[in-house]
Order: C-alpha cells, then sequence, then structure tokens
C-alpha cells in the first residue's frame, strides 16, 4: 500500500458506496478518489488542514467536503460495511490513550460532549475498539481520556455475537460477565485479584488478545490519530473510522 494513496483494488472495493458515483442521486463527484486520498493524506501525515498539498485542491473544500460526510454518516456506513465481513470465533475489547492537541481544544460545547478529558497525560481522548478473530476492527467508539474502559462495553456489544469474550481485568465486572453470559457468550477476562471467588480463565484463549493491540499500533502510525487534532467528537471518531477503513482495506 502507497503510505498516502490508495491502490487501485482497495478504490475497486470502495467507489461504488460512496456519495457522488455514477447513478447515484445528487450530483456526480469525478473527484471522488481524489478526495478520499487528500483525507488519507491529512491524517496520514499528522499535517493541518491548511498545509494539504496543492494537488488535492483548495483545502478549504476539503475540510468542508469531510464535514458534510461526517454529519450524513457516510465514513460509519463506510466502516460498518467493510467491518461486516467479520469472524465470530471470538472478539476482543481494550482502549488506548491518545493526547490532545491544544489546537483540538475549545470548541463551543452547545450542550455536546466532545469527547476530550483531563488524565494523568493532559488533555486525552480514549479511543475504544472491538476486534474479531482475525484482528480486525468491528466496533470504534471515543469518550474523554478520563473515562473507565467498562463504561463503553456493554453498549458496544449490542451489536455483535461472538463466540466468546476477550478482555483484560478492567473489564473484569459482574454486570458485563453476567450479560455475556445471558447472550451465550464466553466470557475469557481475568478475575480481579480482590475477588472473593476467583474464576477460571482460559489463558492460552486469552493471549489471542495481542491482537487488539496490534490494531492499536496501526491505528497510531496514522501522524493526527496518534495526536488528536480535530475539536469536535464526530470529526474525531470519522477521523478513527476512516484510518480503520484504511487498515481493513489492505
Amino acid at each position: 500500500m502507497r503510505r498516502y494513496g490508495l491502490r487501485d483494488d482497495q478504490w475497486e472495493r470502495i467507489k461504488d458506496i460512496l456519495p457522488g458515483r455514477d447513478g447515484h442521486v445528487g450530483g456526480t463527484a469525478a473527484d471522488n478518489r481524489l478526495f478520499v486520498e487528500a483525507v488519507l493524506y491529512r491524517y496520514r501525515a499528522g499535517i493541518p488542514w491548511r498545509d494539504l498539498p496543492p494537488r488535492f485542491g483548495d483545502w478549504k473544500n476539503v475540510h468542508r467536503r469531510l464535514r458534510r460526510w461526517c454529519g450524513s454518516g457516510v465514513i460509519e456506513r463506510i466502516f460498518r460495511y467493510l467491518a461486516a465481513d467479520h469472524d465470530n470465533e471470538y472478539m476482543m475489547i481494550d482502549s488506548t490513550i491518545v493526547r490532545a492537541h491544544q489546537h483540538s481544544a475549545g470548541a463551543l460545547k452547545k450542550g455536546a460532549d466532545q469527547a476530550i478529558g483531563r488524565s494523568w497525560g493532559g488533555l486525552t481522548t480514549k479511543i475504544h475498539a472491538i476486534c474479531d478473530a482475525l484482528g480486525n476492527p468491528v466496533e470504534i467508539d471515543i469518550t474523554p481520556g478520563q473515562d473507565a474502559d467498562i463504561n463503553r462495553a456493554e453498549p458496544m456489544l449490542e451489536n455483535i455475537d461472538p463466540d466468546a469474550f476477550l478482555a483484560d481485568r478492567a473489564y473484569d465486572a459482574d454486570r458485563l460477565i453476567d450479560r455475556l453470559t445471558e447472550r451465550g457468550i464466553t466470557p475469557v477476562i481475568p478475575p480481579k485479584r480482590n475477588r472473593t471467588t476467583q474464576r477460571v480463565t482460559d489463558f492460552a484463549h486469552y493471549r489471542e488478545r495481542n491482537l487488539v493491540e496490534r490494531f492499536f499500533n496501526k491505528l497510531k502510525q496514522f501522524g493526527a490519530i496518534a495526536t488528536r487534532y480535530d475539536k469536535l467528537k464526530s470529526t474525531f471518531l470519522a477521523a478513527v473510522q476512516f484510518a480503520s477503513i484504511i487498515i481493513l482495506l489492505n
């Protein structure tokens, strides 16, 4: 894969589900691929929008169009389209912290949380991900950096149904264990050391949880994901989904 562009076979997998394609209601966009590669360039390089190379056109137009795609859920639809082909044998959840650049702070709240919080690292955002048995992302969410991991586990589980669910001790809570058991999903979650009754854990199976860590390593190769520059939660969530799309296309 070219670091700042798509291979022809990658483009073929998504071109027919983008707005502006031939036969789609509304105007036809002849530059869909150029736009997608402009967004990829910005997130891979981690540069300010205004530093986009001139070959991509006016950076304001690129950013404006990206915001339209975020608002209409285009990027999330592409992510879910690619993630739908997942392996249900087992799935795993984890989270990672990214530093929020000072440029990402200061957006008007308008009653909405922008998923930026304060933790030991200063201004941070937490990325939550569920990956399948192949290490591919299936569910993505973001919260302020200080939020507990367990708070997003149940909502993110609603749309998936693996045979087993792997997680570290941060997810060892009776509420989650009971919910998994009710749904017939085998929990592979080591018990916290302060539990009165220690559950048996299949540690041979648990070792596969390294796949979600590998996914985060790939995700943080995108400069504008490893450090958050986007002010709005919707834009940064779309950025994480966009980077996940590129990973899924590999």
